[in-house]
Formats: structure tokens, C-alpha cells, sequence
């Protein structure tokens, strides 16, 4: 089953449950507020995909770090600061048990073609 990852209040995650709904994907969505979020799952997000393709450095939480916390990052800082702070991490995160895909766009790419 597909698993949806993110934070329920999120917009882009309204849009992409709306968009699965929508085209009858039967999926799973796991907030990383309610239902956590930890290392193991992080770091395993982060070795299919880059750390640095899963911070989100437009978000607001970003914005509020300090650029100590900013500068010098590697992937123990920033996944840490992911995990101490879920809303960096960019979403909608979409499982599909045979690849992640970050991000809206490329849904309907890969379900057309799935």
C-alpha cells in the first residue's frame, strides 16, 4: 500500500490526498506530528533520496533557524534539525513501496505510467 508522508494541516499534503482520492489510490497517511517520526525512517528517506533534497530551505522553519544552524550542515546536523523540526523536511513524501517520490509533480508521471 502506498504511504503518504507528512503533516496533516499542510497544503501540498491536502492537495496530494485530494489527488489520490480523486484517482482512486488506496493509501496510508502517516503525519510525522501524530504518528512520529525517527531516525531509522529519516535516515532511510534520506540514503533513497539526499539529505539534501528533503530539506526544505523555502519553508518557514527555515527561515526562523539561525544561521548558526544553517551554515556547516552534513547529514547528522540535518537530520537531526529534521527531526527536531518535522516542517523542514519538503512534502508531500509519497511511498509507493518500490520508490519515493518527493514532491506533487511527479505523481501522475509515475501513476500513469506505473
Amino acid at each position: 500500500m502506498v504511504v503518504l508522508y507528512g503533516i496533516k494541516t499542510c497544503d501540498s499534503i491536502k492537495k496530494a490526498r485530494r489527488w489520490l482520492e480523486q484517482n482512486g489510490i488506496e493509501y496510508r497517511f502517516h503525519d510525522y506530528r501524530s504518528d512520529g517520526l525517527d531516525h531509522v525512517l529519516l535516515q532511510s528517506f534520506a540514503d533513497s533520496l539526499g539529505w539534501e533534497a528533503l530539506l526544505n530551505k523555502s519553508s518557514t522553519s527555515w527561515r526562523q533557524l539561525s544561521e548558526e544552524q544553517k551554515t556547516g550542515l552534513d547529514t547528522e546536523t540535518a537530520l537531526a534539525l529534521m527531526l527536531a523540526t518535522p516542517t523542514l523536511i519538503k512534502r508531500p513524501l509519497l511511498d509507493t513501496g518500490t520508490k519515493l517520490i518527493l514532491g506533487f509533480k511527479d505523481y501522475e508521471r509515475h501513476f500513469r505510467t506505473a
